[in-house]
């Protein structure tokens, strides 16, 4: 079976060759050159969310309000050559760019570690999924947990509360009413697992926050986040 696979895959491959997203040139999804470019998320940043910041200590968010999440990781800007990869995986049906990202995702945990015993995707509203036939953080998961050896906790999260997308949001105290109990979780095997978060972009982090809370709510001892980008704004 495996082998048949691969042999479709060639296939495809040979009508269908691979193009990078950044540059156009035949070979892969990002090329050598692009992915030396990819703007890199490094420290110092804040321990929690994650975004950059000087001193390398919590931030005035984060200070500011208690959160359920231990914290956010992003080895990506989401700008350049990541935001048109993301933009493909989500809007272009580019579900075969997912394992480059998510090989990505694997060199960054092995570089920066964080506890895990499962992987969990933030999921989309049923009505979302339908219309685009696939969650691009469920592909993100999978490949990841493949490459890393950490089981996948599939449809644990449950989205039930449809909310405009964050990114239309005007600051971040809507985008967190925008996904307030916006998630639920049923699922008893999250109970006493660590568990990292899968997501394809950080804006906020309202969204990770509220999953967070939900992954709690249902025995959960931390939660971690981890998304392939992550926007910065000035």
């Amino acid at each position: 079976m495996l082998r048949l696979g691969r042999l479709i895959e060639v296939a495809v491959d040979s009508f269908f060759p691979r193009r990078c997203v950044g540059c156009g040139r035949v070979g892969d999804f990002l090329c050598p050159d692009c992915l030396r470019k990819l703007p890199r998320i490094t420290a110092p940043f804040c321990p929690r969310c994650g975004r950059p910041q000087v001193s390398g200590i919590v931030c005035p968010s984060c200070w500011q309000r208690p959160t359920e999440i231990d914290g956010i990781r992003s080895p990506f800007r989401f700008d350049e050559v990541v935001r048109k990869s993301i933009h493909d995986l989500k809007y272009r049906n580019l579900k075969a760019i997912s394992p480059c990202l998510a090989e990505l995702l694997a060199d960054y945990l092995e570089e920066n570690p964080l506890p895990g015993e499962a992987l969990v995707s933030v999921p989309l509203h049923s009505r979302r999924l339908r219309e685009r036939g696939y969650n691009q953080s469920g592909l993100l998961a999978r490949e990841l947990g493949k490459r890393i050896g950490l089981p996948v906790m599939e449809d644990c999260l449950i989205r039930v509360k449809q909310a405009q997308p964050q990114v239309r949001a005007v600051d971040v105290e809507e985008r967190r009413r925008n996904v307030a109990d916006a998630f639920v979780c049923r699922d008893k095997r999250v109970s006493g697992k660590q568990i990292i978060l899968i997501d394809d972009v950080c804006t906020s982090g309202a969204t990770l926050e509220s999953c967070a809370a939900a992954l709690r709510n249902s025995g959960a001892t931390s939660v971690w986040g981890l998304t392939f980008a992550r926007e910065i704004r000035n």
